[in-house]
């Protein structure tokens, strides 16, 4: 049980963050874990590691924001950590099958990745 309260507390601090620079080392100091302890259970618990955690759910997001507002992609790609908007565009369109401009537009529907959720089950 304590794993499943560390993810959950991990998740959350991911989702507070999740706009700035974090890293795996970041997220697994603030659950007073080593490191390689941290990935490797985030991981086998999760199937996936932290920063594709992280990206996906950056992704996500970014989709659902170009989906719903007046943002520039530019301005998108910045705010969830991409460097350039080409990078922005590939990850984005490798994650949602679709290009930002294309979702811009409202031409397709996104993908959604929601925030992990872990679920306690106490059976007596």
């Amino acid at each position: 049980m304590e794993w499943m309260n560390a993810i959950q507390e991990a998740v959350g601090y991911i989702e507070d963050h999740i706009t700035e620079d974090i890293s795996a080392e970041e997220v697994a100091n603030h659950v007073y874990m080593s490191s390689f302890y941290f990935q490797k259970g985030f991981s086998m618990l999760c199937g996936y590691s932290v920063m594709e955690y992280v990206r996906n759910r950056r992704l996500s997001l970014s989709g659902g924001e170009l989906a719903t507002t007046d943002a520039k992609v530019i301005d998108v790609a910045l705010k969830y950590g991409y460097d350039s908007p080409d990078s922005f565009t590939k990850a984005f369109t490798r994650f949602h099958g679709v290009s930002p401009t294309l979702v811009r537009k409202g031409e397709t529907i996104i993908k959604t990745f929601a925030p992990l959720k872990i679920e306690i089950s106490l059976k007596g």
